[in-house]
């Protein structure tokens, strides 16, 4: 079982949409949590993770985490694959 979190800087960013349409288009459930409006989630994203651009997705699978920043449909289409 996948848990997928995207962090997100609101609905102005085209790319935070694109990547929560097409995950949602495969049919990968995901919380997403605004950076925005949560400063534990924005320092986890630029401080933990060494990110700089959103969205950022985190996938867990119970073996370990997984990540990446910004629009990536191989990222995704990997994680729908897995998610089957």
């Amino acid at each position: 079982m996948l848990t997928v979190t995207v962090y997100t800087t609101g609905p102005s960013c085209i790319r935070c949409k694109m990547t929560k349409d097409v995950l949602t288009k495969k049919g990968v459930e995901f919380v997403e949590v605004d950076i925005r409006d949560n400063p534990a989630a924005h320092e986890y994203v630029t401080e933990e993770l060494g990110y700089t651009a959103a969205p950022v997705v985190v996938v867990e699978d119970g073996t370990g985490e997984d990540h990446w920043c910004e629009f990536r449909p191989d990222q995704i289409e990997r994680v729908a694959k897995s998610n089957q």
